[in-house]
């Protein structure tokens, strides 16, 4: 090999080995941490953490919003919370996947999902549960002991199967979460298996089984959605109208211009100002 080729070979080898290795890395975003954490069934999740900035609020605690699908949504929430000074004492804990894909399908249909038929189960699905139970008991408790956090202010987000989740979270488990927006959430997954569970969570309201006060639901929409979509939307705002005398404030939105991929970007900052601006008292 002459010394030219043998140049030619290192020179390449060089700028390949760097490329590789530039390509590797991972970018780290200011203000920021990652855990990982397992479930009771060993899944594991990737938990990106939007740290608080400044002195503890007046409330005693920060307001922590949790965020379905990290991986696809937690840059733009992060950088929109820190653009803003009055949103920085905010914590956004975002809930993803070890995985490279801005949305991992086969997580997300298991973990958002109700229990499916086992002949159409497919990829498995079913995991609602489980899944809201990884977040109660304990993903929850890790935040609580590594922040102080307003117990009054906490909040869940969530796109089409998220928003779906979001619902379901507040049809089951009202406690958990003050504030749920749910962004083109999919109300017509499994036959509208919503509406049982919605009547349930009517029923208990008006027995006076719960307690909704400062509880709300905030839905948002891309008007080039299916027009079916946008109208089991904008039905369940006027169903769950009723319940406000409960304590319950329900919302719906219908943003222009945008579809069902586009609108969780578009909607970012103003999510934020909502649930940034809620006040309790």
């Amino acid at each position: 090999m002459s010394a030219l080729s043998w140049l030619r070979g290192a020179v390449t080898a060089l700028l390949l080995g760097g490329f590789a290795s530039a390509q590797a890395d991972q970018v780290s975003l200011d203000g920021s941490e990652q855990w990982l954490m397992k479930s009771a069934e060993g899944r594991d999740y990737r938990i990106m953490v939007s740290l608080p900035e400044g002195d503890v609020p007046y409330t005693g605690g920060y307001p922590v919003v949790y965020l379905l699908d990290g991986n696809a949504y937690f840059p733009a929430f992060h950088a929109a919370k820190r653009a803003q000074k009055q949103w920085r004492k905010a914590i956004i804990v975002a809930i993803g996947y070890p995985s490279s894909t801005p949305l991992d399908f086969e997580r997300r249909a298991f973990d958002l999902s109700p229990p499916q038929l086992p002949e159409r189960n497919d990829p498995p699905q079913g995991g609602q549960d489980l899944f809201l139970d990884f977040i109660e008991q304990r993903l929850m408790p890790r935040v609580n002991q590594s922040f102080k956090v307003d117990q009054d202010q906490v909040s869940l987000v969530g796109h089409s199967f998220g928003g779906m989740f979001g619902i379901y979270a507040l049809f089951t488990r009202p406690q958990l979460f003050q504030h749920v927006v749910a962004i083109s959430p999919s109300l017509w997954w499994r036959d509208r298996y919503l509406l049982e569970h919605e009547r349930a969570f009517t029923k208990r309201a008006h027995a006076g089984e719960l307690d909704l006060t400062h509880r709300s639901l905030s839905m948002w929409v891309g008007d080039r959605e299916m027009p079916q979509e946008i109208q089991d939307v904008r039905l369940l705002q006027l169903r769950l109208e009723s319940l406000s005398h409960y304590g319950l404030r329900s919302d719906f939105q219908l943003e222009a211009g945008e579809d069902h991929m586009s609108i969780p970007f578009r909607v970012t900052t103003r999510v934020l100002e909502e649930l940034m601006s809620t006040r309790r008292y």
